[in-house]
C-alpha cells in the first residue's frame, strides 16, 4: 500500500510592497531632514517658503545629529 504525504511550505517574510513603501518613506524623510531648504512648502507658500524655512528650523538639531551641515 502506498502512502501519500503532503508537504506544506509556509512563506513568512516581508513583502516586496512593504520594502518599497519603507524605501520611499526613508527617501522622503532623508530629503526633508537633510536637504530641504523650503522646497516642500514652496508648493503651497511659493517663494516665501525659501525665506521662512519651516522644515529646516523644525529639523535643525536632527540635521546636525545626522551629520548634515546647514550653516
Amino acid at each position: 500500500m502506498s502512502e501519500t504525504r503532503q508537504i506544506s511550505v509556509s512563506k513568512t517574510g516581508v513583502s516586496k510592497l512593504a520594502i518599497v513603501t519603507l524605501a520611499i518613506i526613508f527617501t522622503a524623510g532623508l530629503f526633508v531632514v537633510g536637504f530641504d531648504q523650503g522646497h516642500v512648502f514652496s508648493l503651497v507658500y511659493g517663494d516665501q517658503a525659501f525665506v521662512d524655512l519651516y522644515l529646516h528650523e523644525l529639523t535643525h538639531d536632527m540635521r546636525h545629529a545626522a551629520g548634515f551641515p546647514c550653516h
